[in-house]
């Protein structure tokens, strides 16, 4: 892949001198090494151990100083910025979209996956009677934006199936003769597996049915995270792209674009998509003109090799935990840098019992981790990434066994 273009006046953002190209890591079974400089490049506590980098993401600092070069610039004179963003906006989505490989026609700049669940479902022609697959690991708040729009049929997807056949033929068994749409995670947010695989957005394809695909954790983390075409796509750009909060994008095949449209119109409005989803006015635009400043950063440190570093260091810390009591790894998808464990029966059975153990964990440990409440039991989320380094996963196995 060749070096990004960059726009006139964008910060050049090359690699500072502390970070060396990371070195092969061991074979099969062994401790992953330390991404060199990885730590340097962010900002965060060392005292504490950040193991939860899928749900929030963390920006780099060549990024933060790439928004603040922006932001300086608007400040500098606020008139000749707001006449240029749309322009600007366009050159950014068009960065993006190389890095993604998709069609920057068909791409639109957001604030997140929820608010791309929601422009997608607003553009499908619904009739009375008509209904909306979901799953039961689907994200809260997609899948209500789909329960505001159609009767819901609810796909239960036990978290210890084998595959993605056995993934792909749970879904489909699912379908009714009234299946208009089918709203399925990329990789699932709690279980951290794949779900919308290019061969059952086919399958679904051939049944009339209408994709809607959450990737909210695809850009950065899958080299082609549009592989299979979905009809609707979108993913956030903060998490494993390294670019601001507030960043993501969606993706639109061809026949359904005339019929996506902003909740509020703007001035752009009469441009169609993806500018009039993208303009809003007097807003705050940094996030999305230094979001391929993320991106452009993957590129540089070596994506193959960042993700090939955060996967091992997801499977270590998973296989540290595979060995206390109580704990049963689940079934994952080779080379995502995400892995989930149930936890002992009747831990987490609940959102608040979750969420408090969550914060205990972090409160009394300094550790960071994803704790998600499923009915009898619920399980717990690592992550990977190059600021990590293998003795936090020890440290979180070490101190885990306390709290079950």
């Amino acid at each position: 892949m060749p070096e990004p273009v960059r726009p006139e006046g964008g910060p050049a953002g090359p690699l500072p001198a502390t970070v060396p190209a990371p070195e092969p890591g061991g074979g099969p079974g062994a401790t992953p090494g330390v991404f060199p400089g990885g730590a340097e490049l962010f900002r965060l506590d060392p005292a504490v151990a950040h193991l939860n980098h899928g749900s929030f993401g963390a920006v780099p600092v060549p990024v933060q100083e790439a928004q603040a070069a922006i932001r300086a610039r608007f400040h500098a004179d606020p008139d000749a910025f707001f006449a240029t963003v749309s322009d600007r906006l366009a050159e950014a989505r068009t960065r993006i979209a190389a890095h993604l490989g998709a069609d920057p026609e068909g791409l639109a700049l957001i604030g997140n996956a929820t608010e791309g669940a929601n422009l997608a479902l607003d553009a499908i022609p619904l009739a009375d009677g008509d209904e909306i697959l979901v799953t039961d690991h689907g994200y809260g708040t997609v899948v209500e934006a789909a329960a505001r729009r159609a009767m819901v049929t609810t796909v239960a997807l036990d978290p210890h199936l084998p595959d993605e056949d056995a993934v792909r033929e749970a879904v489909l068994a699912g379908l009714t003769p009234r299946t208009k749409v089918a709203v399925l995670d990329h990789i699932s947010s709690p279980t951290a597996r794949l779900i919308a695989s290019p061969r059952l957005i086919a399958d679904l394809r051939e049944r009339g049915v209408t994709t809607v695909v959450d990737g909210a954790h695809a850009p950065g983390m899958l080299a082609d995270p549009l592989a299979g075409g979905a009809d609707f796509w979108f993913g956030n750009l903060h998490k494993w792209g390294y670019a601001p909060p507030g960043s993501a994008v969606l993706a639109v095949a061809p026949p359904h674009r005339h019929r996506v449209r902003a909740p509020v119109p703007s001035w752009e409005d009469q441009e169609g998509f993806p500018r009039s989803v993208e303009y809003r006015a007097t807003a705050d635009y940094t996030g999305w003109l230094a979001a391929p400043e993320g991106l452009d950063l993957l590129h540089r440190l070596d994506a193959r090799r960042v993700r090939a570093h955060n996967s091992a260091l997801a499977a270590h810390g998973a296989a540290l935990l595979a060995e206390l009591p109580g704990l049963t790894p689940l079934p994952h998808t080779d080379g995502l840098a995400m892995r989930t464990l149930r936890l002992p029966p009747g831990t987490a059975r609940t959102p608040d019992a979750a969420r408090a153990l969550r914060e205990e964990l972090a409160a009394r440990l300094g550790i960071r981790v994803l704790v998600w409440p499923w009915p009898g039991g619920g399980g717990i989320r690592v992550c990977g990434q190059v600021y990590n380094r293998p003795e936090e996963y020890e440290r979180l196995a070490a101190g885990l066994p306390a709290f079950l």
